[in-house]
């Protein structure tokens, strides 16, 4: 009879044999029950239509994947099978994850890029604006790279006057997001007016550091205005789409935030000819207002007014003159009507044209009010008669 064996022993046993055979192992699964532990361990299960197996990643592992492991996500595991003696349990312990179907790097960075889009990174609202004419430019990039110097050709030709500050960078590798975090960190303390991230083309695992979280939280954080010109035109990193300006390349980066000397000595030129121009128009329609004014100024001069006022009053005295001459006229009219009216009522006068006074009982009357008998006298300076109305006929 064989000689039992103890729990632990068994277990030990176990532990030791699958440990043994299955240390190097691949496995495809769903995932399922994802923990990420503040300890920074992952924990998960992975199964199929009839099995499930529970896994773990340790930290050392975790902090390396480059996509965030979620419920339902169908993955292939590279990793070893332990054993946990005291309760005899086995699980998985998962070295590298990759997504079923499609890569890591691109699972990963459409994972960021819908994270950052829904938080608002990308809103076209707070995108700064890039100065015309910048005076200092911060540019983070490797200082042996092609970058930096078709940067510099650039800029050499179109625009001199601006001063670049280079940030020497690691662009590549494990460490290359944290180093361009901390340049762009550092960029934005020295007054730039904008900066400039970038490097030259490469494949995605080459240009993954402009992919990472770090960078864009950098770019987003940063107050100077940053343009992000990674890689080629077909290119596109998500701190393209957190800068405030996307350059396909970084000479076309230099030539977007850089103006051209020559287009502006020819805007110069045109700005000065047409200043020429809109010079002489004015200073000959100043020139016609100054004349009109003259005139106004001499049809309003003391001269022109003394003459005006001695021809009104010239205009006066003869309208005056005139007057007086028709009043007078007038009145020796209204005198001799006068006179010749005192003249037939004096009584010495009516003597000399045979003209008597008539009274009835001492009082004045007049011909026609004389009646047939009445007792009547007649007057003039000479002679009073006495007389009776014999008869009175109307002529």
């Amino acid at each position: 009879m064989q000689t039992p064996l103890s729990v632990s022993t068994l277990n030990n046993q176990i532990k030791s044999l699958l440990e043994t055979h299955y240390s190097q192992i691949s496995v495809i699964g769903e995932v399922s029950r994802v923990t990420y532990h503040s300890s920074g361990h992952l924990y998960f299960s992975l199964k199929d239509q009839s099995s499930s197996i529970s896994c773990v990643m340790f930290k050392s592992h975790n902090q390396k994947l480059k996509f965030r492991v979620e419920e339902g996500m169908e993955v292939i595991l590279h990793g070893s099978i332990s054993l946990y003696s005291p309760r005899g349990t086995y699980q998985i312990n998962a070295t590298s994850l990759e997504p079923s179907g499609s890569g890591a790097l691109a699972l990963a960075y459409e994972q960021l890029k819908k994270e950052l889009e829904q938080k608002g990174y990308f809103d076209k609202e707070i995108k700064k604006a890039i100065p015309k004419f910048p005076k200092k430019i911060a540019i983070i990039t490797s200082k042996t790279g092609a970058a930096i110097e078709d940067m510099k050709r650039v800029a050499q030709k179109r625009w001199q006057l601006s001063t670049l500050v280079l940030f020497d960078t690691i662009v590549q590798g494990e460490v290359a997001a944290n180093s361009i975090a901390q340049a762009i960190k550092e960029a934005d303390t020295i007054g730039a007016d904008v900066i400039v991230v970038g490097r030259g083309g490469g494949s995605l695992e080459d240009l993954w550091a402009f992919n990472e979280r770090v960078v864009a939280e950098a770019i987003f954080k940063a107050n100077t205005p940053i343009v992000s010109a990674v890689g080629h035109e077909i290119d596109t990193m998500i701190s393209d789409f957190c800068a405030d300006l996307r350059a396909p390349t970084p000479s076309a980066a230099m030539e977007m935030i850089l103006p051209d000397i020559n287009e502006i000595l020819i805007y110069l030129d045109t700005l000065r000819e047409q200043f020429g121009s809109t010079t002489k128009n004015l200073l000959s329609k100043k020139h016609r207002d100054l004349a009109h004014l003259k005139e106004l100024f001499d049809q309003h001069s003391f001269e022109r007014k003394l003459e005006h006022s001695f021809i009104e009053a010239k205009s006066l005295k003869e309208r005056f003159e005139s007057y007086i001459e028709i009043f007078l006229s007038q009145k020796k009219r209204t005198l001799d009507d006068l006179y010749r009216a005192y003249e037939s009522n004096n009584p010495k006068n009516r003597d000399k044209i045979g003209i008597a006074q008539i009274t009835k009982s001492g009082k004045k009357v007049d011909l026609e009010s004389l009646k047939v008998d009445d007792l009547i006298t007649l007057l003039n300076s000479k002679v009073k008669v006495e007389a009776k109305v014999l008869s009175k006929k109307e002529i």
